[in-house]
């Protein structure tokens, strides 16, 4: 079969060329995972720093393991991430298609060339789809690697389906630099003719991400360090088309523990998971930053880094080779000072509706709530639990009014309360400044500490050992009445023992 140089030409004449070019690739087979998380985040990261190209790619070579929505995830998690791309299938670029089913007739031209130059070869032998996506193949079992010309051909007009493979040299060695793990050098006995063009005309991933990656002008290769053993193979395509290797840089993997990878089958967390468990995105992105890298210099203590922070502080040498474990008392660390630091207003707005899961009556001030929470919380989703008081009081045992700490016991809680209910009932204004100065005031006259005056007022309106707030704040947002009645309340249960 004569290939066409012309297209060949018009395609190369087509590459960008000049600055850093760097894609994120991902199968729209699920959800956005932390290690895809990171490894957008770092190929991002590289593409910003160096003033070069962001480049999505949607490779979905393997139909059948695509899921239904999953390209939406991917847009979606990108946008909420601030990790823009440059170009695209939704912006669309110089090198568009960017959507490898729709390159589909771009990897036959590239296969065929690969024969016609002796590096690849059309094999007609029954193997089941699995090993064609593998590319798992005994080298010495297959006949078709030396059949003659004349006998392809036959083959070919005889329309025999036919798979192409790489042609390995069976001698010598192959050896690949990589950012982080330096110079590797492989047996290239060791490796397996794969597959490169299956029966349906589909590339396998190994075959269409060198061809993609040339025809973008990819400069940088950002993947996990678990493709580190089918690098070798990528290295002599590069090679049998004569084309510029790029810069790789392979990741270690992320470990739930020291033993296992983290894995969606095994329950651990997607980007979307960590969402909806109550982190904020900007937090999840920090963390995952530092899940196997670290700032140098200046920056070497620091951990809390903005999107446009980790730009200028991006340095790939700082890439590890050893695994990232995932620690989540880390990441809820991360989250609190992240929520910590908003506004309160923003922090308002991204606590509403977990406080409305809790707070169903209208007339508590939730911006007054949210004051109570920012310092008072890791995770979103640690809310409601904390809320369940203000709707209903819950019941509680008379046992609470003991404290040591505040000296407190029951016959001292209600002399508490008979000396609080009148003060309260005369205030004539109901505020934070209000309640508090004259509960301090009483203290006071009563001569007796703060805590033991703030202890059986807090236990009678909030009814749990622990609140979010403390007496005069959770008085206040329940209102003179409610406070009055729940304070009523407690004195009455205190009487009646």
């Amino acid at each position: 079969m004569t290939v066409d140089q012309a297209y060949f030409a018009e395609m190369e004449a087509k590459i960008p060329h000049g600055k850093v070019r760097t894609r994120f690739a991902p199968s729209p087979t699920g959800y956005m995972h932390v290690g895809n998380l990171r490894t957008a985040l770092y190929t991002w990261l590289i593409a910003r720093s160096n003033d070069g190209t962001f480049i999505l790619r949607i490779e979905d070579t393997d139909q059948g393991r695509l899921v239904d929505g999953a390209v939406d995830v991917i847009y979606r998690t990108m946008a909420e991430c601030g990790l823009t791309h440059d170009e695209g299938p939704d912006v669309g670029g110089p090198v568009a298609p960017y959507i490898q089913s729709q390159r589909r007739d771009t990897y036959g031209h590239y296969a065929h060339l690969l024969v016609e130059k002796g590096h690849a070869y059309y094999c007609f032998c029954e193997k089941t789809e699995s090993e064609e996506d593998s590319g798992e193949f005994g080298r010495a079992a297959d006949p078709c690697r030396s059949l003659s010309p004349e006998e392809v051909q036959a083959k070919l007009d005889a329309g025999l389906p036919y798979v192409i493979r790489q042609k390995i040299p069976t001698e010598g060695t192959t050896t690949f630099h990589d950012a982080i793990f330096g110079d590797i050098t492989v047996e290239n006995s060791t490796l397996d003719d794969q597959v490169l063009l299956k029966r349906d005309g589909l590339p396998t991933y190994n075959f269409a991400n060198v061809i993609d990656d040339h025809l973008m002008g990819i400069t940088h290769v950002v993947r996990g360090s678990e493709y580190l053993a089918s690098a070798p193979k990528y290295n002599l395509l590069y090679e049998a088309f004569g084309w510029e290797v790029p810069t790789y840089v392979h990741c270690s993997p992320v470990m739930r523990d020291a033993q296992n990878k983290m894995s969606k089958r095994h329950g651990d967390p997607s980007y979307e998971d960590l969402k909806a468990e109550g982190y904020l995105t900007e937090a999840i992105l920090n963390y995952v930053a530092l899940l196997g890298w670290s700032p140098k210099g200046d920056l070497a203590e620091q951990e809390i880094f903005s999107l446009t922070e980790l730009v200028k502080a991006f340095d790939m040498t700082g890439i590890s080779k050893s695994p990232a474990i995932f620690d989540r008392a880390k990441l809820d660390h991360f989250n609190a000072v992240y929520l910590r630091n908003l506004s309160a207003k923003d922090f308002h707005k991204a606590a509403l509706p977990y406080i409305r899961q809790a707070v169903k009556g209208q007339q508590f001030d939730t911006a007054a709530i949210a004051a109570l929470l920012q310092a008072r919380c890791e995770k979103l989703t640690d809310i409601p639990e904390k809320l369940d008081f203000f709707d209903t009081l819950p019941e509680y045992g008379i046992d609470f009014f003991t404290n040591k700490k505040s000296k407190t016991n029951p016959e001292v809680c209600r002399a508490m309360l008979q000396a609080v209910i009148p003060v309260l009932e005369s205030l004539p204004e109901w505020t934070n400044e209000s309640i508090h100065d004259a509960l301090i005031d009483l203290a006071a006259r009563l001569e007796v500490k703060n805590a033991t005056l703030m202890w059986p007022v807090r236990i009678a309106a909030a009814g749990k050992l622990v609140t979010p707030g403390g007496a005069v704040e959770i008085c206040q947002i329940l209102g003179r009445e409610e406070t009055l009645r729940r304070l009523r309340g407690g004195l009455a249960k205190l009487e009646a023992r």
